[in-house]
């Protein structure tokens, strides 16, 4: 920037100047372009400017020098021998305002830019005008609430913001400044998105499945192992599963040998036998991690053909890795133990709709001897070995498991949503975890014994990790624990059964110890299982404001969290309640729900009425006046509510 002023007092190698403004400077010689004695400082850089604005850059660039030149050589060339001040200071603000077309080489010096490398600054400079027309337009477009076909087509990569620099972001984020909205309802005013449902879902897609969610047509050519090349595992094996799973990784058999021994079978579905490490079915699985769930939808981890073949479906033989434990009847002790590669027939898919009914513990452990619940004998011996492994685990643990939870499952039906509410605690369920937990437990040991390498997940002072290493996890009250009973639906139980496979037939694992890709496949997953378990939170609590929505009253029961947050009754939506006294966790009141944003999901409730006591129960419920709320936001309170311990210890 230049500046005018006039000297007070020349100092040699400095100068004492008094700008326009009235401003007192110091500067120095050097920096000193021009002297002139009339017109006046601030007369001069008007007239100055104006000129500058009148010389045409192409014209002055034909007439300049091609070597290095002074300005005021060029403005005696330019304007003739009576070059005014004014004219000189022009000249000189023009060249220095033109870096395309002069370089600066020192002071008052320039040079003329080469004719090729003009003309290609020119043409970006002629784009780069384009380009902001082009964003100025797309704002404009936004802002009077029409959506431009160029953000149309990218409004995946606008919310995953994978690409700041684009002309459709900087204009969205023009028309956000503008109308100080967020991108996101921005995108949802102007009809870019149905409503925050595809807003939610989109954007987790746009980071997690850029190519879409489908399979490439080469992963359906594997191989299934010829089944008469494994050995007849003769059980009858049932599974249990929600109604809506298609991905049967799990089923259980019951022997009673004539021994007096029980054999327990454990038995896990196979695709470890066709998905060879680094093959292009293994790639795929490598990179999905796991299968997503959320409401009404899924993303499956391997493609539906390898699903078919190896899900325990009921009807014909399917390889199995199981489990084989020898149970002494009497104590509940098991005395011994194999694995086993084989081929098995399951002969019943069991659903929990089904088996809701048959909740209560004392009929179950007495078999129901009317014989209504299906395998009711091998249910009987399951239940009582799952009580003698769960109290054998809360001793090791020192506290008994918490009971008393609840699971919810989502039926959506096009914009609503019907939540069921189900015990996590009863017989079935219970069941089913034990075996997981027995089986993930005993194998995790056993490549521990063998010295083959494994993913393991450790429980220490409340902190849960993964490693290759085995480790206690207390939370479970087990020695060790690797993930082996899901391998239809988590990579890392493929893995594990990839390397059982190899200890059972007694060959060389495909992984070592140090193998860097199982380190890099545990941190893979950690990262990839954190962001899916997120977004299933975020479409569960979506979905439970919806749920609100349609509820002919809001005033609900809740019961107490934590301080002052607190879990519906009937839907898994945790939300923040103040003004009420003290509560302690299980108490019991009514909320009133408020208002509620199911695109930043909060809540606004207030609490409203006492229904417990907590040191007594059977108490009268007592008003208590209360504030409203602030809104809460997504991050002050957990999506999907406190860690559940047991739903850790399931097979999904």
């Amino acid at each position: 920037q230049f500046k005018a002023g006039t000297i007070l007092q020349d100092a040699g190698a400095s100068l004492q100047i008094e700008l326009g403004t009235g401003k007192r400077t110091k500067v120095k010689q050097s920096s000193v372009m021009l002297r002139f004695t009339a017109p006046g400082p601030a007369e001069l850089m008007s007239r100055a400017a104006a000129a500058a604005e009148a010389i045409d850059l192409d014209f002055l660039w034909e007439c300049a020098p091609q070597e290095e030149f002074d300005f005021q050589q060029l403005a005696v060339e330019y304007f003739g021998e009576g070059v005014s001040t004014d004219q000189c200071a022009a000249l000189l603000i023009r060249l220095h305002g033109a870096p395309v077309y002069f370089y600066r080489k020192g002071k008052g010096r320039y040079r003329p830019a080469q004719p090729e490398t003009l003309k290609a600054a020119l043409a970006a400079i002629e784009r780069k005008r384009r380009q902001e027309a082009e964003i100025a337009t797309m704002a404009d477009e936004l802002v009077a609430g029409r959506l431009p076909a160029a953000i149309a087509a990218r409004v995946g990569d606008l919310l995953a913001q994978s690409d700041r620099q684009s002309l459709e972001y900087r204009a969205l984020d023009l028309a956000c400044q503008r109308t100080g909205q967020s991108a996101e309802r921005l995108l949802l005013a102007v009809g870019a998105l149905a409503g925050p449902r595809d807003l939610h879902r989109l954007r987790f897609l746009r980071m997690h499945f850029p190519a879409g969610t489908g399979f490439p047509a080469a992963a359906s050519a594997f191989d299934v192992p010829p089944l008469d090349l494994l050995p007849d595992a003769g059980v009858s094996v049932f599974s249990i599963d929600d109604e809506s799973t298609t991905e049967i990784d799990d089923g259980f058999s019951v022997q009673w040998l004539p021994t007096g021994m029980v054999r327990v079978g454990i038995h896990i579905a196979a695709p470890a036998l066709a998905i060879v490490p680094d093959s292009r079915l293994d790639a795929i699985a490598r990179e999905r991690m796991t299968t997503v769930y959320s409401p009404g939808e899924k993303f499956t981890m391997l493609p539906d053909a390898v699903v078919s073949a190896f899900s325990l479906d009921v009807g014909g033989e399917r390889p199995a890795v199981s489990l084989y434990v020898d149970v002494e009847p009497q104590t509940m002790r098991i005395v011994q133990q194999f694995s086993s590669v084989d081929r098995i027939r399951v002969v019943a898919n069991l659903r929990h709709g089904e088996l809701e009914r048959f909740d209560d513990e004392a009929l179950f452990e007495a078999g129901y001897p009317d014989d209504n619940l299906p395998f009711a004998r091998e249910f009987q011996f399951l239940w009582q070995l799952t009580r003698a492994l769960s109290a054998e685990r809360d001793r090791v643990r020192g506290r008994p498991e918490l009971q008393g939870r609840s699971d919810f499952s989502f039926v959506i039906d096009g914009d609503t949503v019907d939540i069921r509410r189900r015990r996590r605690d009863a017989p079935i369920d219970r069941i089913v975890a034990e075996m997981a937990i027995l089986a993930n437990s005993r194998w995790g040991g056993m490549l521990a014994d063998h010295g083959i390498a494994g993913i393991y997940r450790s429980q220490s002072w409340g902190k849960v990790k993964m490693s290759t290493v085995a480790g206690e996890h207390q939370g479970l009250g087990v020695p060790q624990y690797a993930w082996s009973t899901s391998p239809l639906r988590r990579y890392v139980d493929l893995v594990n059964q990839t390397q059982l496979i190899a200890m059972i037939e007694g060959r060389a694992p495909a992984y070592t110890a140090n193998d860097t890709s199982l380190f890099a496949i545990l941190s893979a997953f950690d990262a990839r299982y954190a962001s899916v378990n997120e977004y299933q939170q975020t479409m569960e609590r979506y979905w439970c404001l919806r749920w609100l929505g349609q509820q002919a009253s809001l005033r609900l029961e809740a019961s107490a969290v934590r301080d002052e947050t607190v879990r519906l009754t009937e839907a898994p939506l945790y939300l923040r309640v103040s003004g009420a006294p003290p509560l302690a966790p299980g108490q019991r009141l009514l909320v009133d729900v408020l208002d509620w944003d199911e695109l930043d999901l909060t809540v606004q409730a207030r609490a409203a009425q006492l229904l417990t006591d907590p040191d007594n129960p059977s108490s009268v419920g007592s008003e208590v006046l209360v504030s409203d709320l602030d809104g809460l936001s997504a991050d002050s309170a957990p999506l999907g509510g406190p860690a559940d311990p047991l739903l850790k210890t399931g097979t999904d």
